[in-house]
């Protein structure tokens, strides 16, 4: 058996144990080492045509922190539609290991130099940008000006104008925008958006959700230039969408309160922690929470005649949930992929991205309406 046959035994022996079903924490286990022997540059040639004879859309990542690196390339092994086809990094070292761990031919591996170069490269179809949110629009609309399809990790951007910069750019290029919403294609939160939609237990009476952590001191995400502010941006987005797919509503009104910081050292430029009422147009309160400090995660309705919730709410696997009538199963997926597989069959059917830069556009425009809040102590009417 020569090293290729080895490789793809091995690959399918892992993939055998299940991977796909148990969960995206499995293959984490195997994120310290290389699973498979390093490709050879002519390996991963024929690695890229192979996939692309099989009718897969290829995805370059941009930016290999490690979301990238622990999640969306490991989802990449379990997609149906799309394929790791290239990278960007500053960082060489990081290319010389992801080109011999995934097959990356050398001609798909970029820094951000040689960026604009990857409007040449017919192996990429679609770019991932998976940066910090303050490069965001930048990477989006140089991904758009390529000739590529995007995908930006969220939030979509800092401010609503960076949003509308990028959705006009994608618009211009005639390339689909979508962003990196995983939950929109978990079956726990799916199945909280039918029975709040549906008012399966009546109308809702009250909705609430949070989502916390502690925060280790010196990440970007505590730098407010890189981030555009603290745990809201970061986690609180989850909250944010759930209220709007729980409902089917976008909020019209909110006030928030900003949380006591008892650790200013850790959170110089950034909230530490907040709570938030939003009024959805059917007169419902929505009241969220997030932290950079405490941990939870959950989302809980309550209905004129049960309840629905789910806790953990928004972990990458790991849900559970109940209602008034029982527990809640379902099975683990991989959030990753199906949302990357989503994405890449609407460009192959020419429809829209389910979660298109337009939502993401929505979120950031609710985002800063909560800080608004939050600094004015006001309620702040939600302007469209």
């Amino acid at each position: 058996m020569d090293q290729s046959e080895l490789r793809n035994s091995r690959r399918k022996f892992i993939q055998a144990l299940g991977l796909a079903s148990v969960g995206l924490s499995t293959v984490s286990l195997f994120s310290g080492f290389n699973i498979f022997d390093s490709y050879t540059e002519e390996e991963s040639v024929k690695r890229v045509q192979r996939e692309k004879a099989n009718g897969k859309l290829g995805i370059a990542l941009v930016g290999l922190g490690g979301y990238a690196g622990g999640q969306l390339a490991p989802a990449l092994y379990h997609t149906s539609n799309c394929y790791l086809a290239g990278i960007v990094t500053g960082t060489p070292e990081k290319a010389e290991k992801w080109k011999k761990q995934y097959g990356i031919p050398s001609a798909n591996i970029y820094d951000y130099s040689s960026y604009e170069k990857i409007k040449s490269n017919p192996d990429i179809d679609i770019i991932y940008v998976v940066l910090p949110n303050s490069m965001h629009a930048e990477y989006v609309i140089k991904a758009a000006e390529a000739g590529k399809h995007v995908i930006c990790e969220k939030p979509m951007a800092i401010t609503v104008a960076d949003c509308d910069k990028m959705i006009a750019a994608c618009k211009k290029a005639k390339r689909n925008l979508g962003v990196g919403y995983r939950l929109n294609y978990d079956p726990y939160n799916l199945e909280m958006a039918r029975l709040g939609q549906n008012n399966v237990y009546g109308k809702l009476t009250k909705l609430s959700a949070g989502y916390g952590f502690n925060a280790q001191k010196g990440i970007w995400r505590l730098d407010k230039t890189m981030a555009g502010g603290g745990p809201l941006m970061d986690v609180g987005i989850y909250c944010i969408q759930a209220f709007c797919y729980v409902t089917g509503q976008v909020p019209i009104a909110v006030t928030a309160q900003e949380g006591p910081k008892t650790d200013p050292e850790r959170f110089p430029t950034v909230e530490q922690s907040l709570t938030w009422q939003f009024e959805m147009p059917s007169g419902l309160k929505a009241e969220g929470q997030a932290s950079y400090s405490e941990g939870f995660n959950f989302l809980k309705a309550e209905a004129e005649r049960g309840t629905f919730e789910i806790g953990p709410a928004f972990n990458y696997n790991g849900m559970r949930g109940k209602t008034t009538e029982g527990t809640l199963t379902f099975p683990t997926v991989n959030q990753q992929a199906r949302q990357m597989d989503d994405f890449s069959l609407s460009l192959m059917k020419g429809r829209l991205s389910r979660v298109p830069g337009e939502m993401g556009r929505r979120d950031v425009m609710l985002l800063q309406s909560i800080y608004e809040a939050m600094r004015s102590g006001q309620r702040i009417a939600i302007k469209g």
